[in-house]
């Protein structure tokens, strides 16, 4: 490979690795700053991917997020039913 550039050269081009965001931490905060706010009332419902589209993001990252808000106790999933924020807040 005559073509590779030596590693001192690419260090000293690349001084540090570049971070990798968290979306979905970014948007579990958004989403936590929306129930908090009363953006989001209680019993609201939340479609993964309307909030998928909202974000501009993975449905993953969705149900990432929403995993986390859930072990907060901030929403609720009922049983073929949906999502909801929950009522006991």
């Amino acid at each position: 490979m005559k073509d590779k550039l030596p590693q001192d050269i690419l260090d000293d081009i690349f001084q540090r690795k570049l971070k990798r965001r968290n979306m979905s931490n970014d948007v579990y905060g958004k989403l936590k700053q929306m129930i908090a706010s009363g953006k989001l009332k209680r019993g609201d419902r939340l479609v993964q991917e309307k909030l998928a589209l909202t974000f501009d993001v993975s449905r993953q990252t969705i149900q990432t997020a929403l995993h986390q808000l859930k072990k907060d106790g901030l929403i609720v999933w009922k049983f073929r039913a949906g999502t909801y924020v929950s009522e006991d807040m």
